[in-house]
């Protein structure tokens, strides 16, 4: 795994947990606009959460491929979603 679980904020640590249990339940990663929904944030909003996530290393994305994130650290290392 590329990072430690000691190593993010609280707030990414449940935008992670969301990725990883929305992948788990519909078998594919979430687009941006289903974390805009879930958080009620803006969309510029996400899509920083979504960089910063990845500059991190905490993500991995593909160019211009939708849906195509990728959790890079221990599923069992998140927090529960609240």
């Amino acid at each position: 795994m590329a990072a430690t679980h000691n190593t993010w904020t609280p707030t990414q640590g449940r935008y992670l947990a969301f990725i990883y249990a929305y992948t788990r339940l519909h078998g594919r990663p979430p687009a941006e606009v289903d974390l805009q929904m879930y958080f009620k944030v803006t969309p510029p909003s996400v899509h920083q959460m979504v960089l910063t996530l990845e500059r991190k290393g905490f993500i991995r994305r593909t160019p211009g491929v939708a849906r195509s994130i990728e959790l890079l650290v221990a599923p069992d290392s998140l927090p529960g979603l609240s």
